[in-house]
Parts: C-alpha cells; structure tokens; sequence
C-alpha cells in the first residue's frame, strides 16, 4: 500500500469514528410529572415513572465535519431554519458535547420520526436520546448511559427516561431503569387523533401551568405520592392498580394545566376515554393516560388488545391505531438509515 493510500485509508477511518447512528424509542408516563423545579438544569418538580414504547421510534446519524460552518439539522427529511426552535435546542445539546470533547467542530443531523412528530407522542424524547447517543459517540466520548441520559435530560427532560429499556423512573436528576419489558403484561394502544403539531409545547405548557394554576401545588404533593405507590404496583406486576394509577395520574396533570387555561385534550381525546372506561365496565379491564397532546393511549393486557383495538378504531375522531409494548433503550445502529 502506497503512503497516499495509507494517508487516505487513515482519513476515511478517522471520518467513519466522527459518525455515528442511533436509534430510541419514545415512552410514555405512567405517573407522570409536570412542571420543573426552579433554577437551571431542567430538573422535574417531580419523580416520574414511565415505559420505553417498541412500535415507534427515531433514528438519528450525527456527523462531525470540520467543513461546516454551522450545524445543520434535517429532521424527516427537512432542513431546519437556523432559528427553528429543534434547530436551537440540537446546537444546544451538541455544544454540551463540543464542550466535553475539547472539539469545535460543527455537525450535521439527520433525525427521521416513524411516528408523528411535535404532537404529543414523545417525539422529543426519543428525539433527543437518539441525539444524545450518536453525539457523544461521533465525538469520541466513552460515557456510560447514565451519563449519556444526563446529556439528553438537560434538553428534553423525558429524554432521559428513553435510554433504558423497560419501566424507567426519573427523579430529580437521576433517570434508572426500574424493571425490565416483562415486568408487567401490558400493551399500549396508541389513539392517532391527529397529524398536525400540537399549538403549545409542553415546555411552554409547563411554565404556564406553574405560573397561574390554582392547584399546581397540590399536584406536586400528589404526584409525588403516586409515583411511589405506582413503584411498588409495578414491582408486584399488579396491572391493575398501576393502571388505576397512570389514569388517575394523567386526568390530575391535565386538570392542573386545564385550570392555568392550558388544553391538549378535544373531543376525540375524550371519546376515546369515554371508549376505554365503556370497555372496562363491560369487563374488558383497559385504561387510558394523555400526555401532552390530543392522542390517548390506552393500557391493556396482552390477550385482550385485538379486542380493545377494534372496539378503539371505531371511535369517531381516531385515525389509526399504533400497537406498542414495553421496549428497549437507545441503541447505536451499525450505519446511516
């Protein structure tokens, strides 16, 4: 081999270990949690339990180029303006890692959704895992996935939560698995309402609720409360007590946002609730949480989730179901997608 062939093989391997592919699925909170604590460092007012969702996920290939004069984001096949709040919030994280690895060098993103995006299915969290995995790889940083989850939290709190697989527990500034995928029967049917974006962020939601609800406090000593009993309900593999829980759960953070003036929920949202507590009193034992957004996930065992997705698609409002189960952690892929 040639000295030029050599010095090109050297420049190919060195450009290969500046890139990297990852891949993480989004999750949904049992008990959920909402508001942060003041201060920097984008610290939840309250613990949270959530499970990391298969059937859904982002895939994200980061590349350090010295040739770039800024980073470019591609998100679904779009590039993101310069301003664009996903485009701030990925250069914020990347600086994060430019910072650790002593590297001033600029990055380009590709970051595909096979689930709607920005609209309340956790989009950012898987988003932003999937980043935060392939970053701190492309950069050459050897972390340990709690600190990798630390990396993702700073940007997107439930971000955190994404890197491990299973049932996941966030509180303060610590994200730790709890139990693995099998830990509970569960399936979750995911209720598309919509397509479209959701109007307010949940960051944006959060701080508001904070701001003007009359019952935020009573939510955090509650919240707090809830999410160790769910613990405890989850370990024993009771699935009806932690679904009892993620209900009452997500009905006291909507309530508490409802009363700052803040709505995520229509009318297909309720139906589909209305549909859930129609099936459990019928015997049919499925539960429903909402996240930040119009789209209803409906907790059910394994054996009985072909019956409760038949009786949910009919539901006037839904437009397509998504079957999940209990998944894995971020994970780096071999190549580009």
């Amino acid at each position: 081999m040639t000295v030029k062939q050599t010095s090109a093989l050297a420049g190919a391997q060195q450009d290969q270990a500046r890139a990297a592919t990852a891949l993480a699925h989004p999750n949904i909170a049992l008990a959920k949690y909402w508001g942060k604590r003041e201060g920097d460092g984008n610290i939840p007012a309250v613990p949270s339990l959530s499970v990391t969702l298969s059937g859904m996920s982002t895939t994200t290939t980061v590349s350090f180029d010295d040739t770039l004069v800024d980073d470019e984001l591609v998100l679904n096949g779009e590039p993101q303006a310069h301003d664009a709040r996903a485009k701030v919030r990925a250069t914020q994280l990347l600086d994060r890692v430019r910072a650790a690895a002593s590297t001033t060098s600029r990055a380009r993103i590709e970051s595909v959704n096979d689930f709607p995006t920005a609209s309340g299915l956790a989009s950012s969290a898987s988003g932003f895992a999937a980043l935060a995995l392939a970053s701190a790889t492309a950069a050459g940083l050897d972390w340990d996935p709690s600190r990798v989850a630390d990396l993702a939290r700073r940007s997107s709190a439930s971000a955190a939560r994404s890197l491990f697989s299973g049932f996941v527990e966030l509180e303060g500034l610590i994200a730790r698995a709890v139990a693995g995928p099998a830990a509970l029967d569960l399936r979750v049917l995911v209720c598309v309402t919509t397509e479209a974006e959701k109007a307010t962020s949940s960051t944006v939601g959060m701080k508001l609720t904070q701001a003007a609800s009359p019952y935020y406090e009573a939510w955090v000593t509650d919240a707090t409360r809830s999410h160790l009993t769910m613990r405890d309900a989850l370990l024993r593999g009771d699935f009806s007590h932690v679904g009892e829980l993620a209900e009452r759960s997500a009905l006291a953070m909507h309530a508490c946002a409802m009363a700052a003036g803040i709505v995520y929920v229509t009318g297909a949202t309720l139906s589909a609730l209305a549909e859930v507590r129609a099936m459990r009193a019928s015997g049919l034992e499925t539960y429903g949480t909402i996240d930040a957004g119009p789209h209803l996930k409906c907790l059910v065992r394994a054996e009985e989730a072909v019956r409760a997705r038949a009786r949910l698609e009919a539901v006037p409002g839904v437009l397509r179901i998504i079957e999940t189960a209990p998944g894995d952690g971020a994970r780096l892929l071999g190549g580009p997608p």
